[in-house]
């Protein structure tokens, strides 16, 4: 009797016992993609909750805005705005719970902004700033060497640049979460200066007048010129490089005003020009013997026009049009020599031209038997055109003789086909081999007369 007593205590001491619920704690964190919190937004969400069997997702805003998964997966945001989520977690044990947090959404963070000048950069240039960042709430603008420095307004307003050179501009943006930054460069002009210089004509560098000049403008930032000549036939220009033609000897003035609309700065220098001696002197040239000429060493072939040597391998139809003088020596000894027409050339060892000219030459006054006649002494002391234009020069078969080198200095007298008068002084008979040479100054009429 007494254990039937004892198995009816036990059945009634476990079958007595009520379970308890299992409570339901919910929670839940979350990370942004990148930390970016403007939009397109992607969120992630980590769900801690404890002791629950069913959760439900609410995403305000979201998509999806819905889930019944523990944990949701990838949510994303399109619109700015403050969005609820909210999670609850329930279990069999009729155990509820829930979290709410909120989520701000922000607009993208964009940067970026354009700078025009008032007028043009030079100085002092005046810029103003066009903000096309959005997505923002505060701006702070640094510009260096500007006047103000810095702002922190959307649109700074204008701003000023003294200094040449380039200046950097930047501008930070920042939305409470998030900060940009953009740099770019300004450019101020040099400060302006008045500068040039002159070039004569190829053949008016012994600046007789009429000498016709090339000024080169050297002046920065400079937009407008303004010219001006004493001694010339134009004596105003506007031309930013022009050429111009002295027409009165002596020291000529020539002022250049330059400006850019802000600065004006001028400058002034001389150019000294001289009287009309119609005469051109050329000094030390050297023409070689036949050998040295073919071998291409020292030329044989001379043109007025050019002032130029060729020798063989540097005639053809446009240079050969232009010889003048032709030297023909023998050899070496210079036992025979001669100056010949370019269109004489069968005389000699060298090729014919093509389109040859014509010019009288007197290699031997003492047999010419004629009229003309100069002297060493005349040749050196020859200022202008005066013996020339009145010397008769015509071919005779006694002035077309050759010459040796027995008598130095020797002077030999032509005219061009173009009938310029001229005078060759030979100061010496150099030998070196097959590159011997002569050495001679030329005196020439620079125009027929």
């Amino acid at each position: 009797m007494k254990k039937i007593i004892n198995i009816i205590v036990i059945f009634c001491f476990f079958g007595c016992v009520k379970e308890e619920a299992v409570p339901v704690v919910v929670d839940f964190n979350f990370d942004v993609f990148n930390n970016d919190f403007s939009i397109p937004v992607q969120v992630v969400f980590f769900n801690r909750t404890e002791g629950a069997e069913d959760y439900e997702w609410k995403f305000e805003g979201g998509s999806p805005s819905r889930s019944i998964n523990r944990n949701p997966g990838l949510i994303r945001y399109e619109e700015k705005g403050t969005y609820k989520i909210e999670l609850i977690g329930t279990n069999q044990d009729g155990s509820r719970d829930s979290k709410i947090v909120e989520i701000k959404i922000d607009n993208p963070v964009f940067i970026d902004f354009d700078f025009n000048n008032l007028v043009d950069n030079f100085s002092p240039a005046i810029y103003t700033f066009d903000n096309q960042s959005s997505g923002a709430s505060t701006y702070l603008w640094t510009f260096e060497g500007g006047t103000p420095s810095n702002s922190s307004e959307r649109d700074p307003g204008e701003v000023t640049f003294v200094d040449p050179g380039n200046h950097n501009v930047t501008l930070v943006i920042d939305n409470g979460r998030e900060t940009l930054d953009l740099q770019k460069t300004i450019t101020v002009a040099p400060f302006l200066t008045s500068d040039f210089e002159y070039q004569p004509a190829f053949e008016d560098d012994d600046y007789q007048i009429p000498v016709r000049v090339q000024f080169d403008n050297n002046s920065i930032s400079a937009t407008t010129f303004e010219w001006s000549f004493t001694g010339a036939s134009s004596i105003f220009s506007e031309a930013e490089s022009p050429e111009i033609v002295f027409t009165e000897p002596g020291v000529q003035t020539i002022t250049l005003k330059t400006s850019n609309g802000k600065d004006t700065k001028t400058v002034v220098k001389n150019i000294e020009v001289f009287a009309n001696t119609n005469l051109r002197v050329f000094e030390d040239v050297k023409l070689g013997i036949n050998t040295a000429h073919t071998s291409n060493v020292l030329g044989s072939f001379y043109s007025i026009s050019n002032r130029s040597v060729y020798v063989s391998n540097e005639i053809n139809n446009e240079t050969g049009k232009n010889v003048d003088l032709v030297f023909f020596g023998l050899n070496e000894s210079f036992t025979r020599n001669k100056f010949v027409s370019p269109n004489g050339l069968s005389e000699t060892t060298f090729t014919s031209l093509q389109n040859p000219k014509h010019t009288i030459f007197i290699n031997s006054q003492e047999l010419c038997n004629c009229a003309a006649s100069l002297s060493v002494q005349q040749f050196d002391m020859m200022q202008d055109d005066t013996l020339l234009k009145n010397l008769m020069i015509e071919e005779t078969p006694g002035g077309l003789q050759s010459f040796d080198s027995t008598m130095t200095p020797r002077i030999i007298l032509f005219e061009t086909q173009e009938g310029k008068k001229g005078a060759i002084k030979i100061k010496e008979f150099v030998q070196e081999g097959q590159n011997s040479y002569l050495l001679v100054d030329i005196k020439v009429q620079k125009e027929s007369i």
